[in-house]
């Protein structure tokens, strides 16, 4: 009887060893911690957004899940405009970033990308909205010396022959994280 007692006290922790190093949590393990999780940071805090001198709406962007997800919160200017949110994160595992983004028009939009020269870039494609092809996405964050953000959003129907801007905006903070 105290082989089985032991054995019903001992069974719910066999198969649950972990490998040195590792923790329960992510953040306990500092597995978002190296210097590419850190990357978009410049990115986190309380926004007003503007795009060509005029307002265009705020943006909240917080550090999640033990700071392994960066969770944005879009509300665009005036009485219809439009709110949504995105998950950014480093995947360790490929080396880039992604993000997922989706708005209350039922749009999602899923980029890849990485630093490069400064900027956060990301890309991703969608179906075109005439139903013809698909249309190449590419959306840039630029931390500027007064401590705003550029982001341009582009987008190209000939495989990144051309582009045309579809989002030209400055962000200025109103809150740090």
């Amino acid at each position: 009887m105290r082989h089985f007692l032991l054995l019903v006290l001992l069974l719910p922790t066999l198969g649950m060893a972990q490998e040195p190093g590792e923790s329960e949590t992510p953040a306990a393990a500092g597995r978002c911690e190296a210097p590419e999780h850190r990357q978009f940071d410049f990115w986190l805090g309380d926004w007003n957004v503007s795009s060509n001198g005029q307002p265009a709406g705020t943006n909240s962007i917080r550090a999640t899940m033990g700071g392994c997800v960066l969770q944005e919160n879009w509300q665009g200017a005036g009485s219809g405009g439009i709110s949504g949110t995105s998950f950014n994160i480093y995947d360790r595992d490929q080396g880039i970033w992604h993000q997922t983004w989706v708005d209350a028009n039922g749009t999602l939009l899923q980029l890849n990308g990485g630093l490069s020269d400064g900027s956060m870039v990301l890309e991703g494609e969608r179906p075109a909205p005439t139903g013809n092809g698909n249309v190449l996405h590419r959306i840039s964050w630029t931390p500027q010396e007064d401590d705003r953000v550029r982001q341009l959003w582009e987008a190209s129907q000939d495989g990144g022959e051309s582009w045309n801007v579809i989002f030209d905006g400055l962000y200025t903070r109103t809150a740090s994280p």
